[in-house]
């Protein structure tokens, strides 16, 4: 990475590349946000450093390096709230505690409402959102323009009628804050194995005591799965069947623009959800491709639908250049929320079904993640994310506040 003027260069070595011991106390499969997050607060909340974070690719190469970089926690029930509230939290104070700046940029998120079923449900996630104490407010047409005057609310299709407005949020940089992480985790002596597929794991009848790798096992004392949209082909070797999709989202950015958009503008009538980067180009992002797959890739039609809802929301956008297109491979559950918790299996713990979620609560997700690791039980903020809920019937139906749907 080259430093520009708002970005100190990188220190000479960022983390250290070593051969894998034989055992650990505990390895995370996944170098992704999640599984740095929790390698971090292993060490950093629980005292345990004898940690491998093992990686089929490079450190932070997959949806950690594939997102939109949009932090939020307007969730409408309150587990959901509890969970991403205290995310953001930790964001707050996140780059001092790591000592690395990765632009955490609280600019605020806009949730437009274009029907007057979606006024009503997002007039209601509101004052959901106020009652749990997490700031949100409902703004007019007129004072949407205030905050952001490049945002066409009436002369398009599907008018703007409102919208909700989280002051707090914002974006960071993704690649920053993987990097801040992994260089913190790297000093209290977690071992990063990159390049390195995990195919399955090393059983003892109904308990898990190691993983097995493209190159040979490795024990563990504990095993924390973090791999998104690949999970369910590694519990699958368990006989162990979760209840999850995997599916391509797409993202895209534009050339680098003079600051013209000062806030996140997201849409679910229309499906574009749209924010300018710190260097000054336009990201983009939709919804999920309705195929299943784990290519890291998309639709053609996807894009197309995207930019077009852009450009009707955004004139201003019409002459910009598409540079760029990626895709990541999300894990969808059927309830729109997470499954953080132990497994039947002794020993092995998951970390999935984030969906489109999954970068805004990083710090978080690592927090309790790391918790149910140590001690074996849930934290209160992850115990309602148990698997148990989708035959219990305790289901935490987050589609509408995702805000653009999974």
């Amino acid at each position: 990475m080259v430093a520009d003027g708002n970005t100190p260069a990188p220190p000479e070595r960022l983390w250290r590349n070593p051969e894998p011991k034989r055992n650990y106390d505990v390895v995370i499969v996944g170098a992704g946000g999640h599984g740095l997050a929790t390698a971090y607060y292993l060490a950093r909340n629980h005292g345990i450093t004898d940690i491998a974070v093992v990686e089929r690719g490079w450190l932070a190469g997959g949806n950690m390096a594939r997102n939109t970089t949009i932090i939020r926690s307007n969730y409408l029930l309150d587990a959901s709230a509890a969970l991403y509230d205290h995310a953001l939290r930790l964001w707050e104070e996140l780059h001092e505690e790591l000592d690395y700046e990765f632009h955490f940029s609280q600019r605020g998120v806009l949730n437009l409402a274009h029907t007057e079923q979606e006024v009503r449900d997002a007039r209601r996630r509101a004052f959901a959102n106020e009652l749990n104490g997490v700031d949100a407010e409902w703004l007019t047409p007129d004072e949407i323009s205030e905050i952001c005057p490049i945002l066409n609310t009436s002369n398009l299709r599907y008018p703007v009628l409102g919208a909700t407005y989280q002051r707090r949020a914002g974006i960071a940089k993704h690649d920053l804050v993987a990097w801040g992480l992994a260089r913190k985790c790297d000093e209290m002596g977690v071992d990063f194995i990159q390049n390195r597929e995990v195919t399955g794991f090393v059983t003892d009848g109904d308990r898990v005591i190691g993983v097995r790798t493209d190159n040979g096992d490795i024990g563990a004392g504990r095993v924390g799965l973090a791999a998104a949209g690949r999970t369910t082909l590694l519990t699958d070797t368990l006989g162990l069947r979760l209840p999850l999709q995997s599916h391509p989202l797409q993202a895209m950015a534009t050339e680098i623009l003079e600051p013209v958009h000062p806030c996140v503008v997201m849409s679910n009538h229309v499906h574009v959800y749209t924010s300018q980067a710190h260097k000054g180009e336009l990201v983009l992002g939709a919804g999920i491709d309705t195929h299943n797959g784990y290519a890291q890739r998309g639709s053609v039609h996807v894009i197309e639908n995207q930019l077009a809802a852009a450009v009707e929301l955004f004139p201003v956008f019409a002459r910009a250049h598409l540079l760029r297109t990626w895709a990541g491979t999300v894990d969808v559950t059927p309830d729109a929320s997470p499954i953080i918790g132990p497994t039947p299996y002794e020993n092995l713990f998951v970390n999935c079904g984030w969906g489109t979620g999954g970068f805004k609560a990083t710090p978080g997700a690592g927090w309790v993640f790391a918790h149910t690791i140590a001690t074996g039980e849930p934290h209160p903020l992850n115990e309602p994310y148990g698997m148990e809920r989708f035959t219990s019937g305790a289901l935490i139906d987050e589609h509408g506040a995702a805000a653009v749907a999974h």
